[in-house]
């Protein structure tokens, strides 16, 4: 197979608001790091980088080809990893501050393949413009994390009564330089912290975590979003109420209760904090823009779909704008909170031009919408059809 890119033209409903295959107006600035894949660069400042649906194409993410997302400096590496200390305080009978090296052996050690995915993925298929990085699909992975369970420890700590949220803390300097407050400080509810898939995280893929990913612990809070799961992880502080650290007012990881009118200011007292993130399915192969030989009468594809806390229930296929769907299969998931792969053999008509959607159903009956919906200044929540372009030469 061949890929001819952006010559290809945008058509159909989705011209004005095209989702996963619509070409950049330049291609991107790819990564140049050690041990990482060419990711696509959206930011420097801090380092952001999604992974291209085409990379995308893996039962579990490769560490090279996981996403990066940053929110301020990478802390320098520690020299000792197993004397890094974690405190957990706040609303607890037993407050602890406890080492790397005792959380790894005090309490059992478990791996599952998650789902990380940023708050912030698919923004740029919002019309108009929302703030932030402008993500595709890429803005998600799904390796194999090994930790410990925040609940185990939680539990170890003895939760009060009074215990309703937690607030997360790491180790990362601010843009600035400034190391005596948090970059980014989010929170949970206390029933999603003692989910049993919830980790205190210290490898990826059966090695230790990397730097740029967190080294040495980091929190692993899978099926929301992302800023939730904490790299360089020093404390979680249990608390009596909603936490109020940055990252957690305002517009900030929230969305409309109810829909307003897209690129108006919006109302911060009309927003809720986003914690399920969306269904979504990504087209991994054949990679948008591929020619194909002619004669070609079968398109094998296949791809990942996932929905925050619920499972996938369908994933259909349409060439034909969505007049017809057809069904794939869908694979069932390594364990709670994995996506789930499909597959599926399309029979071409003809040769010629054609547009080949998807769109996953979850287990809450919630189907992705043909358009980016409930436009929010943040721009969260997007999650718009799956969409790749072919041409089966004549």
């Amino acid at each position: 197979m061949a890929t001819i890119g952006a010559s290809l033209p945008i058509s159909g409903v989705l011209a004005q608001n095209a989702p996963a295959a619509a070409p950049a107006a330049k291609a991107p600035k790819l990564l140049e790091m050690e041990g990482k894949a060419k990711l696509a660069v959206l930011g420097d400042r801090p380092l952001v980088a999604e992974t291209q649906a085409a990379l995308m194409d893996d039962d579990v993410t490769p560490t090279a080809k996981l996403f990066v997302r940053n929110n301020g400096q990478v802390p320098e590496a520690t020299r000792d990893p197993k004397a890094w200390k974690i405190k957990v305080d706040g609303e607890v009978n037993t407050p602890l501050e406890i080492t790397l090296g005792d959380l790894m052996s005090r309490f059992p050690n478990v791996t599952y393949q998650l789902v990380l995915e940023c708050g912030g993925n698919g923004r740029s298929f919002f019309e108009p413009e929302a703030r932030g990085n402008q993500w595709t699909n890429g803005g998600a992975g799904c390796p194999q994390w090994t930790g410990v369970r925040l609940a185990d420890v939680l539990k170890a700590a003895g939760l009060k009564s009074s215990a309703v949220f937690t607030g997360h803390y790491g180790a990362d300097p601010t843009l600035a330089g400034e190391t005596d407050k948090p970059t980014i400080s989010r929170g949970m509810p206390i029933k999603k912290a003692m989910d049993e898939h919830t980790l205190i995280a210290f490898k990826l893929n059966g090695q230790d975590l990397p730097l740029i990913h967190g080294a040495p612990v980091r929190l692993i809070v899978p099926g929301w979003a992302g800023s939730l799961s904490t790299k360089w992880l020093t404390r979680i502080w249990v608390r009596d109420k909603e936490h109020d650290g940055p990252g957690m007012g305002g517009f900030s990881y929230r969305t409309p209760r109810k829909p307003i009118v897209p690129g108006s200011k919006g109302d911060e007292k009309d927003m809720a904090i986003l914690e399920s993130m969306p269904v979504r399915s990504v087209i991994t192969f054949p990679a948008d823009g591929t020619k194909l030989a002619a004669g070609t009468k079968k398109l094998d594809l296949r791809g990942n779909a996932w929905a925050g806390d619920w499972d996938i229930k369908t994933v259909d296929i349409s060439i034909d704008a969505g007049k017809t769907w057809r069904s794939a299969k869908v694979n069932p998931p390594a364990n709670k909170f994995a996506w789930q792969r499909f597959t599926a053999s399309i029979d071409l008509p003809s040769s010629g031009y054609y547009e080949v959607w998807s769109r996953a159903t979850d287990s809450n009956g919630v189907t992705q919408p043909f358009l980016a919906t409930n436009w929010n200044p943040q721009g969260y929540g997007a999650n718009p059809i799956s969409r790749i372009r072919v041409l089966v030469e004549s």
